[in-house]
């Protein structure tokens, strides 16, 4: 990779960094798109999970007195079973499969009665959602809004709800990197400096974050977080039903 694009990448992790530091969200999804468009799948993945974990640990430093350790625990056992049960299957979806269930499952998540809707402080939604998260991570390479939707029905303040799924995406890219960098192919590789300039990027993007979250009231975060996550949801059911057409139609005319 030649060094003016290895810059570039850094000046857009920078960006995505930034967006997720007042959000917890968006960032991750613009960047792996753009790292499969230039990458093979798994050095794509190991990168973004590098990238990911840097900027989501940093977040958890800076908000770590916020961070609800209860929810993080009861996470960390769905990515477990997760993981567990991945390694064994080893599915990979299509895309337009994985982009129509990355989209359908916030909407679904909003639907639910109200004694089923989204709780992190409760055991077994954490367990169960947290294997969703897991196994939707490991299919595309992120979770998703679905994520977002579960930790915005807590009733935690905004710096709670971005630590708290920070120190979760931690564990989360952890495990894909296993997956990828270790279970699915061994042999990805990535560039020590590509790697060095991914941390430092990631860590400077959430920095620079941290006052514009400090600003904003609790109010402003659920009302911009639930917008992004409705556009963000909105854009993976068009994008997947538009390539599930153009497949089919593909077929036809063969």
């Amino acid at each position: 990779m030649t060094p003016m694009l290895i810059a570039a990448l850094g000046l857009l992790m920078v960006g995505t960094a930034f967006l997720s530091g007042i959000f917890g969200m968006v960032g991750g999804l613009i960047l792996i798109g753009v790292l499969l468009a230039l990458m093979p799948l798994p050095a794509a993945m190991v990168l973004h999970a590098i990238t990911q974990m840097a900027s989501n640990g940093w977040r958890a430093v800076l908000w770590h007195r916020h961070i609800r350790w209860r929810p993080v625990f009861v996470y960390l056992i769905g990515c477990a079973l997760a993981l567990g049960t991945w390694s064994l299957l080893r599915y990979v979806p299509d895309k337009p499969a994985a982009l129509l269930m990355l989209g359908a499952t916030p909407f679904l998540a909003r639907m639910m009665p109200a004694s089923l809707k989204p709780d992190p402080d409760s055991i077994w939604q954490g367990a169960f959602y947290g294997s969703i998260c897991m196994g939707l991570m490991l299919m595309t390479g992120v979770s998703g809004p679905l994520m977002d939707t579960f930790f915005l029905g807590a009733h935690f303040d905004r710096r709670s709800i971005v630590a708290t799924k920070a120190t979760c995406q931690v564990a989360s890219h952890l495990t894909k990197l296993i997956y990828f960098g270790g279970i699915i192919d061994q042999a990805a590789s990535l560039d020590p400096v590509l790697a060095i300039v991914a941390v430092t990027a990631s860590m400077l993007g959430t920095s620079l974050a941290r006052r514009i979250l400090e600003a904003m009231s609790d109010q402003q975060f659920r009302i911009w977080a639930n917008r992004l996550i409705t556009t963000v949801a909105s854009y993976y059911i068009l994008y997947g039903g538009w390539l599930l057409l153009f497949a089919r139609s593909t077929l036809a005319a063969n």
